[in-house]
């Protein structure tokens, strides 16, 4: 009996060229809803900081939108996809990817 746990991808994100090659698997791994809605509030609170921070001029703001934007992303893959976030394995792409579900989730190409 085989009692090895099966890798948790079967695709290495560092194979990917390009951030075009890159989105597809980014999106397989926010295949949850549950983890897409808390990546999307996370991301609009860092929006929203980031606004404080510009008005503001006040740094604390920064850290703020950081801690919100990783937080709730983090919860949606820990506790709810069940996976680890892909800022793990590519922190630009996945910084990128955040960002590009976000705008296609506006656009209604990426259903919460």
């Amino acid at each position: 009996m085989n009692t090895t746990t099966a890798p948790e991808s079967a695709v290495d994100p560092h194979r990917f060229k390009s951030f075009a090659e890159f989105y597809p698997f980014y999106l397989s791994e926010h295949a949850n809803r549950t983890c897409r809605r808390l990546h999307f509030i996370g991301s609009t609170i860092s929006l929203l900081c980031l606004v404080a921070l510009i008005v503001t001029f006040n740094p604390l703001w920064l850290l703020a939108g950081l801690i919100a934007g990783y937080g709730f992303a983090w919860i949606g893959h820990f506790g709810f996809e069940k996976n680890r976030p892909a800022s793990f394995k590519r922190p630009l792409y996945s910084f990128m990817g955040d960002w590009a579900m976000y705008r296609d989730i506006w656009l209604g190409k990426v259903n919460i």
